[in-house]
């Protein structure tokens, strides 16, 4: 019988589950709420990880900010900064092993395993979603930096006569925000209501395109300044909106009109592949998962040599 491991995407709106076979098969999936104090958080992935206590062999975190890897410490938290300083292995009563990677990079794994990145040699992942994740994939591999800080894109400035979070990429990239911000035009009661944004951005409503596309460009500005420094062959755009195929298509639109509208840069730098994210709005699962695999092997082949 193949093993099942518990994959947990921690976000800033929800936290989604699911129970994942060696092999890469999501057998089940759900999800709740995202709490917004510490014991509430223990309370709710006790529970979760209690109900698959008996039949996983690990527990897997997708969790933003930077993660501390020897010691699974959470650096910052993005949007759950009560996170912060903490070990997630000393947070709950667990038999079996538990690891934890940052959100965009356990997207980044995800489609170096199974997805998108697969053959590529060198990629990105970016995630939109509460913030803007982000995970590079080099030379087939996972691209950690010095202090395991590579691909944070949400703390990239976009202007610098103002140095606020309103002016981090991780505030001018967010999905929820620009769903939010669209539901207040359209006069909507719930402004996360996604779906009824969505339903008028792919009628072409014009009183709200400006605003979806000014929020495409400035991802497409994004990959553009990632592109000069970096030079991949593709981009893969995660995070809940993905599953919206106008998603990827405006921002290969607008980033196209970047290269167009400056002729040195068309004649210059090569156009990357920019293209959705196979695993969509589960891709944090199933890097999360992958991450905890090669952790194993890892602590297998340290275990070889000490013997």
């Amino acid at each position: 019988m193949t093993s099942k491991y518990l994959a947990l995407d921690v976000g800033g709106t929800n936290i989604k589950y699911g129970l994942i076979d060696r092999t890469g098969k999501l057998l089940e999936k759900n999800s709740i709420k995202s709490p917004h104090n510490l014991n509430d958080f223990i309370i709710k992935i006790q529970r979760v990880i209690d109900h698959y206590s008996k039949i996983i062999r690990g527990v897997a975190f997708s969790i933003p900010g930077r993660i501390e890897h020897e010691k699974n410490v959470i650096h910052g938290g993005g949007s759950l900064p009560f996170l912060n300083g903490l070990s997630l292995s000393n947070l709950f009563r667990c038999s079996v092993p538990i690891s934890i990677e940052n959100d965009g990079k356990a997207a980044a794994l995800a489609e170096l395993w199974l997805g998108n990145l697969k053959d590529i040699s060198n990629g990105a992942a970016i995630v939109l979603g509460t913030g803007v994740g982000g995970g590079l994939i080099l030379n087939h591999q996972l691209f950690y930096g010095t202090h395991s800080q590579a691909g944070e894109i949400s703390f990239l400035l976009n202007k610098n006569e103002d140095i606020s979070y309103e002016n981090l990429e991780g505030s001018s990239g967010s999905a929820v925000k620009m769903i939010n911000k669209i539901a207040r035009k359209l006069g909507l009661d719930d402004l996360d209501d996604g779906k009824a944004v969505f339903s008028e951005i792919n009628k072409n409503n014009r009183d709200i395109m400006p605003i979806f596309e000014d929020y495409c460009r400035n991802i497409a500005v994004l990959i553009h300044n990632i592109q000069g420094i970096l030079d991949l062959d593709c981009y893969v755009i995660g995070g809940g909106i993905s599953s919206q195929v106008i998603v990827t298509e405006t921002i290969n639109k607008e980033f196209d009109k970047i290269r167009n509208g400056l002729p040195i840069i068309k004649t210059t730098l090569l156009r990357p592949k920019i293209s959705d994210s196979k695993f969509k709005n589960d891709a944090n699962l199933y890097g999360a998962l992958y991450h905890w695999l090669l952790e194993a092997d890892e602590n297998m082949q340290n275990k070889r040599s000490i013997v």
